[in-house]
């Protein structure tokens, strides 16, 4: 029987095969796009291989692309009805029910299945690739540690995916709040293998979640050569540069950045890359930036997917480009969509995360947009700390918590802004952001000395005690 490069057994799958997996699983570890071309060529070799069906259904699911999903789901049904499980090892036949757990909808499901596979076979680079997704899309902090942390004492440091592992430890690290062993876990990745884009993708979130805007654009710009092109994470990377140019005050930068990178003229309409669109103009609309044409085009794309109810993340950023391009109606009738879905949806991950969390920001983004600043707060206050639980990072997620803060200081709920900008500042007292919406607050309460101190701290980043 055919084995791996770590022993594994691979069923029905010939020498040929198992190369093209491997080349396969070296490309999907590192986002290259080549991939695809290399999974189809391994079920052309041996079109019974489980893991090469197992893959080709991850590829489906996991990038939220639901007309992916909905054309992989037949064939992959008809391929496992026509299987004799007993012939395969208990690895492949675990893979195969979390790849079938994905293309129906059941994330969480897949993601423990996958625990079970990576704890029986921790040099399985697939299932926790996979299994690192999952925990991303569904916002599990802890799994996103614990899944390669558990994992990576079995790896020989010498492996050459070895860099990959410490390049997804790093992303769980820091979303887990570890700032510091995140950045050393991608540092390493990166001396393995400079282009693990991955791992560029975990230090930069941790330059961002210490407020080190500055390093984390000098990082980047050092390292531009090894992200910019060939990869999946291209768009996403040049999102959070973005980020970090915002937080410089360099609007004229962020505006470069998503002309050029992140929602170019020829930039294909894929859900991930328009999301991280989405997510950038809704910063500057929170900032006071008019950037209406960029929202009409940008719109434009979100409805020509006609996208229905398939990932509740997605939807909150469908609902932003919506309201940011004034098509309110729009927005109205896709929160009156998914209202009426969640009367008759059976069982899965998004169902839940759109009942739970999905749903009641898209309300609110849509309330803040048309001016009803309490209502956006009467929905986001009680989801503030539950906001992880539909997916994304801490990252992306602070769009919302931004929202709420805006809302505030717009509906006069003072009280309310400044514990919001008080946790804030503890957390990143150097993010000029923070000081200039504490600065704002203090005018409006007629405190203008500590305004011109808090605008001091902004331009200085220095830290010091928030009073109001």
């Amino acid at each position: 029987m055919t084995r791996d490069r770590h022993r594994h057994r691979l069923t029905h799958t010939t020498p040929e095969a198992a190369e093209h997996l491997e080349q396969a699983l070296d490309a999907l570890l590192f986002f290259r796009p080549e991939v695809v071309g290399h999974t189809a060529d391994a079920l052309r070799a041996s079109p019974r291989s489980p893991v090469a069906h197992a893959l080709s259904a991850y590829l489906a699911a996991l990038g939220t692309e639901e007309k992916d999903a909905a054309a992989a789901r037949g064939p992959y049904a008809r391929f496992r009805a026509a299987l004799d499980a007993s012939a395969l090892t208990p690895r492949e036949r675990l893979h195969l029910a979390a790849a079938g757990a994905c293309l129906d909808g059941d994330l969480h499901g897949a993601a423990r299945v996958l625990d079970e596979l990576s704890v029986g076979w921790p040099c399985d680079a697939l299932a926790l690739l996979a299994g690192h997704q999952l925990d991303f899309l569904t916002g599990d902090a802890g799994r996103l540690r614990d899944r390669i942390g558990g994992a990576l004492s079995a790896w020989d440091e010498e492996d050459p995916h070895y860099g990959p592992l410490r390049g997804m430890y790093a992303f769980g690290l820091e979303e887990s709040g570890h700032y510091e062993q995140a950045e050393e876990a991608g540092l390493d990745a990166l001396a393995r293998n400079p282009r693990d884009v991955w791992g560029v993708h975990g230090v930069a979130h941790t330059f961002e979640m210490r407020g080190r805007f500055a390093e984390g654009i000098g990082f980047l710009d050092a390292r531009a050569a090894d992200w910019t092109t060939g990869n999946f994470l291209t768009v996403h990377n040049w999102w959070h540069y973005a980020l970090f140019a915002l937080e410089a005050d360099d609007t004229a930068r962020v505006l470069d950045v998503y002309d050029s990178s992140v929602h170019p003229p020829d930039a294909p309409p894929l859900a991930m890359q328009l999301l991280d669109a989405s997510a950038l103009l809704w910063r500057l609309l929170l900032a006071g930036h008019d950037v209406s044409a960029r929202w009409e085009r940008l719109a434009g794309d979100w409805a020509g997917r006609a996208d229905g109810p398939h990932y509740a993340f997605n939807d909150m950023h469908v609902v932003m480009a919506y309201v940011g391009a004034g098509r309110v109606g729009d927005a109205e009738r896709l929160v009156a969509d998914r209202r009426r879905w969640l009367a008759t949806a059976p069982s899965s991950s998004n169902r839940a995360m759109t009942a739970a969390v999905g749903l009641p920001v898209c309300e609110a983004l849509l309330a803040y947009g048309t001016g009803r600043d309490q209502r956006a707060i009467d929905l986001l206050l009680p989801l503030r700390h539950r906001l992880a639980s539909f997916g994304g990072s801490h990252a992306q997620r602070d769009a919302v918590h931004k929202t709420l803060l805006e809302a505030a200081l717009r509906a006069g709920r003072h009280d309310l802004a400044r514990t919001l900008l008080s946790e804030r500042i503890a957390l990143r007292p150097s993010s000029p952001y923070n000081w200039l919406a504490q600065a704002r607050l203090a005018d409006r309460l007629g405190h203008h000395a500590q305004a011109a101190t808090a605008r001091h701290r902004a331009r200085t980043g220095s830290r010091g005690v928030p009073g109001c």
